[in-house]
């Protein structure tokens, strides 16, 4: 059987300060340093865990770490993600076939941001637009920690943080002005390509 990879911490597609003032130097760095390497470290230690136990037979600790494998790696997709759903040169509106799904599946791109906002002060994790591929249209779902109200087989095209890690150093407990300053830096172009990816594979 051939050795599987580890996985491994991506490189911010900017620099720390790069998406001030939406968000900090300060966070970022906390941020992506700290906590999303501390999930890609919890996946790799699950990982080991079920190896070593499959090797063993004794598979006493493999329960809590099967926990951990979807815990922490989810939060190392989700973070992957969420970096490459901003840019410096991010905001504005989404165009093209984005656009025009959007507006088809939420009426217009008002009524997708005011859900999307909705889903967001409410999380307890995460804000995610995805892809269903059973019913074929864009939802919003509302995540708790990382894994928890997710939709079995949807693709995230879009995913916005709003664990306190990702907002309080900056703004306190006003969740509501982070999520406003979000769309300043989203990079809808990701989003687009995200969706269309969806488009080849389930369409």
């Amino acid at each position: 059987m051939a050795e599987k990879s580890h996985a491994e911490l991506p490189p911010l597609p900017y620099d720390y300060d790069a998406l001030e003032p939406s968000i900090s130097e300060q966070v970022l760095t906390w941020h992506h340093d700290t906590h999303h390497q501390g999930y890609v470290n919890g996946l790799n230690a699950a990982e080991e865990t079920l190896a070593e136990n499959r090797e063993s037979g004794d598979h006493s600790s493999s329960a809590g770490a099967l926990g951990n494998v979807t815990h922490n790696g989810c939060g190392h997709y989700l973070h992957t993600l969420f970096w490459e759903n901003m840019s410096p040169n991010g905001g504005g509106e989404p165009e093209g076939d984005l656009a025009d799904r959007i507006a088809e599946d939420f009426g217009s791109y008002e009524g997708w941001k005011g859900e999307f906002e909705a889903a967001a002060s409410a999380a307890g994790g995460w804000a995610l637009l995805v892809y269903d591929p059973v019913a074929k249209q864009l939802r919003n779902v509302k995540v708790d920690k990382h894994d928890q109200g997710a939709l079995w087989g949807a693709h995230p095209i879009l995913a916005l943080d709003v664990w306190e890690h990702s907002y309080y150093y900056d703004y306190g407990p006003d969740r509501g002005s982070f999520i406003d300053n979000f769309f300043d830096v989203v990079n809808w172009d990701k989003a687009a390509d995200e969706y269309q990816k969806c488009l080849e594979h389930f369409e």
